[in-house]
Protein backbone atom coordinates (compact mmCIF):
# COMPACT_ATOMS: atom_id res chain seq x y z
CA UNK A 1 0.00 0.00 0.00
CA UNK A 2 0.90 3.59 -0.23
CA UNK A 3 0.10 7.06 1.17
CA UNK A 4 0.26 10.65 0.10
CA UNK A 5 3.39 12.04 1.63
CA UNK A 6 1.64 15.36 2.30
CA UNK A 7 -1.52 13.61 3.71
CA UNK A 8 1.58 11.85 5.97
CA UNK A 9 2.98 14.96 6.91
CA UNK A 10 -0.09 16.56 7.82
CA UNK A 11 -1.00 14.15 9.99
CA UNK A 12 2.17 13.84 11.78
CA UNK A 13 1.79 17.42 12.53
CA UNK A 14 -1.27 17.29 13.84
CA UNK A 15 -0.45 14.26 15.99
CA UNK A 16 2.91 15.59 17.64
CA UNK A 17 1.61 18.97 17.73
CA UNK A 18 4.64 20.44 16.04
CA UNK A 19 3.07 23.89 16.06
CA UNK A 20 3.28 23.86 19.93
CA UNK A 21 7.23 23.87 20.32
CA UNK A 22 9.77 26.43 19.83
CA UNK A 23 12.55 24.13 18.89
CA UNK A 24 16.35 24.45 17.52
CA UNK A 25 15.48 22.94 14.02
CA UNK A 26 12.08 22.35 11.40
CA UNK A 27 10.33 19.81 12.28
CA UNK A 28 8.00 17.57 9.87
CA UNK A 29 9.27 17.62 5.99
CA UNK A 30 12.97 18.44 5.60
CA UNK A 31 13.90 17.43 2.17
CA UNK A 32 10.68 16.54 -0.23
CA UNK A 33 11.05 13.77 -2.12
CA UNK A 34 8.92 11.22 -3.27
CA UNK A 35 5.11 12.42 -3.65
CA UNK A 36 3.74 8.77 -2.52
CA UNK A 37 5.49 6.80 0.88
CA UNK A 38 5.91 3.13 0.48
CA UNK A 39 8.70 2.09 2.85
CA UNK A 40 10.14 3.97 5.58
CA UNK A 41 13.56 3.87 7.37
CA UNK A 42 13.47 5.15 10.43
CA UNK A 43 16.34 6.30 12.38
CA UNK A 44 17.98 8.07 15.22
CA UNK A 45 19.93 10.24 13.34
CA UNK A 46 19.73 11.19 9.17
CA UNK A 47 23.65 10.58 8.69
CA UNK A 48 24.99 9.36 5.35
CA UNK A 49 24.95 6.14 6.52
CA UNK A 50 21.93 5.89 7.17
CA UNK A 51 20.84 7.61 4.15
CA UNK A 52 22.92 4.62 2.40
CA UNK A 53 20.90 2.11 4.20
CA UNK A 54 17.97 3.64 2.83
CA UNK A 55 18.70 3.76 -0.38
CA UNK A 56 20.02 0.05 -0.64
CA UNK A 57 16.82 -0.57 0.99
CA UNK A 58 14.90 1.41 -2.31
CA UNK A 59 12.76 3.10 0.23
CA UNK A 60 11.17 6.52 -0.29
CA UNK A 61 11.23 8.25 3.46
CA UNK A 62 13.89 8.35 5.92
CA UNK A 63 12.00 9.14 9.45
CA UNK A 64 14.39 10.41 12.07
CA UNK A 65 14.62 12.27 15.48
CA UNK A 66 17.83 14.14 14.44
CA UNK A 67 17.87 16.06 10.98
CA UNK A 68 19.10 18.78 9.50
CA UNK A 69 18.82 22.77 9.83
CA UNK A 70 20.05 23.75 13.24
CA UNK A 71 19.71 27.36 14.43
CA UNK A 72 23.63 28.04 13.99
CA UNK A 73 24.98 25.77 11.83
CA UNK A 74 26.91 26.72 8.45
CA UNK A 75 23.81 27.24 6.00
CA UNK A 76 26.01 26.58 2.95
CA UNK A 77 25.52 23.33 1.50
CA UNK A 78 28.94 22.27 1.18
CA UNK A 79 30.82 19.10 2.44
CA UNK A 80 28.94 16.66 4.98
CA UNK A 81 25.47 18.45 4.08
CA UNK A 82 26.16 18.28 0.45
CA UNK A 83 27.07 15.11 0.00
CA UNK A 84 23.57 14.03 2.18
CA UNK A 85 21.03 16.13 0.37
CA UNK A 86 22.97 14.71 -2.40
CA UNK A 87 21.93 11.35 -1.57
CA UNK A 88 18.41 12.42 -0.81
CA UNK A 89 18.09 14.38 -3.74
CA UNK A 90 19.25 11.58 -6.88
CA UNK A 91 16.99 9.05 -5.19
CA UNK A 92 14.41 11.38 -4.35
CA UNK A 93 13.70 10.34 -0.80
CA UNK A 94 11.55 12.12 1.58
CA UNK A 95 13.42 13.38 4.79
CA UNK A 96 10.87 13.73 7.75
CA UNK A 97 12.34 14.81 11.13
CA UNK A 98 11.05 15.33 14.08
CA UNK A 99 12.94 16.72 17.24
CA UNK A 100 11.21 18.16 20.89
CA UNK A 101 7.68 16.55 19.49
CA UNK A 102 8.80 13.37 19.40
CA UNK A 103 10.59 13.78 22.74
CA UNK A 104 7.49 14.72 24.63
CA UNK A 105 4.56 12.56 22.88
CA UNK A 106 2.33 10.83 25.12
CA UNK A 107 2.77 8.34 23.46
CA UNK A 108 5.83 7.83 20.69
CA UNK A 109 7.98 10.50 22.53
CA UNK A 110 11.37 9.27 23.80
CA UNK A 111 10.76 9.83 27.06
CA UNK A 112 7.98 7.61 27.51
CA UNK A 113 9.48 4.57 25.19
CA UNK A 114 12.28 4.55 27.46
CA UNK A 115 10.42 3.85 30.75
CA UNK A 116 8.77 0.90 28.63
CA UNK A 117 12.23 -0.49 27.62
CA UNK A 118 13.39 -0.22 31.63
CA UNK A 119 10.30 -0.76 33.11
CA UNK A 120 9.27 1.65 34.58
CA UNK A 121 6.12 3.15 35.37
CA UNK A 122 5.65 6.89 34.60
CA UNK A 123 4.02 8.39 38.08
CA UNK A 124 4.55 12.36 36.55
CA UNK A 125 6.22 15.06 34.73
CA UNK A 126 9.83 16.08 35.20
CA UNK A 127 9.01 19.34 33.93
CA UNK A 128 7.43 21.54 31.35
CA UNK A 129 9.06 23.83 28.66
CA UNK A 130 7.33 26.47 26.19
CA UNK A 131 4.09 23.85 28.43
CA UNK A 132 5.56 20.92 27.05
CA UNK A 133 6.21 18.06 28.59
CA UNK A 134 10.05 17.63 29.26
CA UNK A 135 11.30 14.15 30.86
CA UNK A 136 9.49 12.40 33.25
CA UNK A 137 9.35 10.79 37.07
CA UNK A 138 8.54 7.46 38.53
CA UNK A 139 8.01 6.20 42.07
CA UNK A 140 8.81 2.39 42.86
CA UNK A 141 7.27 -0.08 44.85
CA UNK A 142 10.32 -0.66 46.26
CA UNK A 143 13.76 0.87 46.78
CA UNK A 144 16.81 -0.08 44.54
CA UNK A 145 20.54 0.43 44.77
CA UNK A 146 22.49 2.30 42.74
CA UNK A 147 23.85 -0.48 41.28
CA UNK A 148 20.80 -2.50 40.57
CA UNK A 149 19.23 0.48 38.28
CA UNK A 150 23.15 0.90 36.61
CA UNK A 151 22.52 -3.41 36.22
CA UNK A 152 18.95 -2.50 34.38
CA UNK A 153 20.66 0.23 32.24
CA UNK A 154 23.17 -2.16 31.08
CA UNK A 155 20.41 -4.97 30.81
CA UNK A 156 17.70 -3.18 28.74
CA UNK A 157 19.93 -0.63 26.43
CA UNK A 158 22.87 -2.28 25.73
CA UNK A 159 25.81 -0.45 26.94
CA UNK A 160 27.25 0.54 30.46
CA UNK A 161 25.90 3.57 31.63
CA UNK A 162 28.37 6.11 33.67
CA UNK A 163 27.26 6.30 37.28
CA UNK A 164 28.10 9.16 39.16
CA UNK A 165 27.14 7.97 42.53
CA UNK A 166 26.09 10.09 45.50
CA UNK A 167 29.17 10.20 48.57
CA UNK A 168 26.36 8.56 50.81
CA UNK A 169 24.95 5.18 49.80
CA UNK A 170 21.49 6.08 49.25
CA UNK A 171 18.88 3.79 47.93
CA UNK A 172 16.79 4.57 44.88
CA UNK A 173 12.63 4.86 45.50
CA UNK A 174 11.98 7.92 42.63
CA UNK A 175 13.43 7.72 39.26
CA UNK A 176 13.60 10.88 37.12
CA UNK A 177 14.86 11.00 33.54
CA UNK A 178 15.13 12.97 30.23
CA UNK A 179 16.47 11.85 27.13
CA UNK A 180 19.45 13.07 25.25
CA UNK A 181 21.45 16.41 25.87
CA UNK A 182 19.41 17.11 29.33
CA UNK A 183 22.19 16.68 31.81
CA UNK A 184 21.25 20.08 32.87
CA UNK A 185 17.78 19.05 34.52
CA UNK A 186 19.70 17.49 37.34
CA UNK A 187 18.45 20.26 39.29
CA UNK A 188 14.90 19.80 38.57
CA UNK A 189 15.08 16.26 39.45
CA UNK A 190 16.73 17.10 42.61
CA UNK A 191 13.28 19.84 43.01
CA UNK A 192 10.94 16.98 42.59
CA UNK A 193 12.91 15.04 45.13
CA UNK A 194 14.18 11.97 43.02
CA UNK A 195 17.20 9.97 44.08
CA UNK A 196 17.86 9.20 40.75
CA UNK A 197 18.11 10.93 37.46
CA UNK A 198 19.03 9.63 33.91
CA UNK A 199 19.50 11.58 30.76
CA UNK A 200 22.15 10.67 27.43
CA UNK A 201 24.82 13.08 27.62
CA UNK A 202 26.85 14.63 30.67
CA UNK A 203 28.86 17.70 31.05
CA UNK A 204 32.21 18.15 33.27
CA UNK A 205 30.01 20.03 36.28
CA UNK A 206 27.48 17.34 36.21
CA UNK A 207 30.02 15.40 38.41
CA UNK A 208 29.97 17.81 40.85
CA UNK A 209 26.33 18.53 41.09
CA UNK A 210 25.17 15.03 41.87
CA UNK A 211 27.56 14.38 44.16
CA UNK A 212 26.89 17.92 46.15
CA UNK A 213 22.97 17.16 45.81
CA UNK A 214 23.39 13.95 47.14
CA UNK A 215 21.62 12.36 43.67
CA UNK A 216 22.52 9.25 41.51
CA UNK A 217 23.14 10.24 38.24
CA UNK A 218 23.55 7.85 34.99
CA UNK A 219 24.88 9.25 31.65
CA UNK A 220 23.42 6.20 29.47
CA UNK A 221 24.30 7.68 26.13
CA UNK A 222 22.24 10.69 23.65
CA UNK A 223 21.89 7.53 20.81
CA UNK A 224 21.20 4.77 23.16
CA UNK A 225 18.04 6.80 25.23
CA UNK A 226 16.85 8.28 21.85
CA UNK A 227 16.35 4.94 20.16
CA UNK A 228 13.02 4.21 20.71
CA UNK A 229 11.02 6.84 19.25
CA UNK A 230 10.99 7.17 15.55
CA UNK A 231 11.32 3.28 15.91
CA UNK A 232 7.48 3.62 17.33
CA UNK A 233 6.72 6.22 15.56
CA UNK A 234 7.67 3.97 11.82
CA UNK A 235 6.03 1.06 13.31
CA UNK A 236 2.46 3.27 14.46
CA UNK A 237 2.47 4.41 10.60
CA UNK A 238 3.35 0.91 9.43
CA UNK A 239 0.51 -0.17 10.91
CA UNK A 240 -2.05 2.23 10.30
CA UNK A 241 -1.16 2.72 6.77
CA UNK A 242 0.28 -0.49 5.84
CA UNK A 243 3.51 0.49 4.81
CA UNK A 244 7.19 -1.14 4.91
CA UNK A 245 9.25 0.01 8.00
CA UNK A 246 12.03 -0.71 9.20
CA UNK A 247 14.31 0.55 11.65
CA UNK A 248 18.17 0.74 10.70
CA UNK A 249 20.38 1.67 14.10
CA UNK A 250 23.38 3.01 13.22
CA UNK A 251 25.16 2.68 16.48
CA UNK A 252 26.60 5.51 18.09
CA UNK A 253 28.53 5.39 21.75
CA UNK A 254 27.75 8.70 22.76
Amino acid sequence: MTVLRDDLVKQLSRMLRVDQFNDYCPNGLQVEGAGTVRRIISGVTASQALIEAAIERQADTVLVHHGYFWKGEPAAVAGMKKQRLKLLLEHDINLLAYHLPLDAHAEFGNNVQLARVLDLPVSGELMKQNNQVMGLFADLDEAISGEQLASRLHEKLGRQALHIAPSANKTIKRIAWCTGGAQSYIHRAVDIGADAYISGEVSEPTFHTARELGIHYYAAGHHATERYGAKALGEWLAAEYDLVHEFVDIDNPV
